[in-house]
């Protein structure tokens, strides 16, 4: 018993780093998120979409993809490949980030009223291809080499994350907003991000 607790909360876990490295990212979720938090207009029915969307997708991945690539060992190696690849890219760009001074700016405008933030938050959560990447197709792959059990308690972590993530964004907004302005915080957190994400890719590429 003891033995498979362990199993699903390292699974949990996993879930958990691997939702922060690919969340945790300067884009046009998290910079609408801000804004609306700097400007304290919507920002929790904003985060609450986000988050309701990540966990969806997620889901979708897990289960759908997850099932599939079971099925398929061929399929598995080439997912397992493919995402450790794509982490690995994703860990260089995040470095390549954290190398050059930028800060995130916040739209001077944000979305005044809640129609207007919801259908905005839909459209840079819909149209937006890395959300489908990032939540679908690698954390679904990643998260469908488990066993059926434990690969809930990873999407679990994916999606407890990225409920954590937003709704942080959301409320700490005002405090943030100094700090994030100077460029060596956001080179300290794609830092961060990129040892993460090469982490996963190494730990891929080890069970294969």
């Amino acid at each position: 018993m003891s033995l498979i607790l362990s199993a699903q909360l390292l699974a949990m876990l996993k879930g958990l780093a691997t939702g922060a490295s690919l969340i945790i990212a300067i884009g046009a979720q998290n910079a609408f998120v801000l804004t609306q938090g700097l400007r304290r207009q919507h920002h929790w029915p904003v985060a609450a979409v986000c988050s309701f969307f990540d966990a969806v997708f997620i889901l979708l991945g897990v289960t759908g993809m997850g099932l599939l690539i079971a099925d398929s060992p061929t399929l598995m190696q080439v997912t397992r490949w493919g995402g450790a690849l794509f982490l690995g890219w994703y860990g260089f760009q995040a470095l390549r980030s954290a190398l050059s001074p930028h800060t995130l700016v916040s739209n001077e405008r944000g979305a005044a009223s809640l129609r207007a933030a919801l259908l905005t938050t839909l459209a840079i959560t819909l149209l937006n291809p890395h959300v489908y990447l990032d939540t679908v197709v690698l954390i679904g792959s990643i998260g469908g080499q488990y066993a059926e059990d434990q690969r809930y308690w990873f999407a679990a972590g994916a999606i407890l994350f990225s409920c954590i993530w937003f709704s942080l964004l959301s409320f700490g907004a005002r405090w943030l907003a100094p700090l994030f302005a100077r460029p060596i915080a956001w080179r300290i957190l794609d830092g961060i991000v990129a040892l993460m994400m090469w982490s996963i890719a190494i730990s891929l590429l080890w069970t294969s």
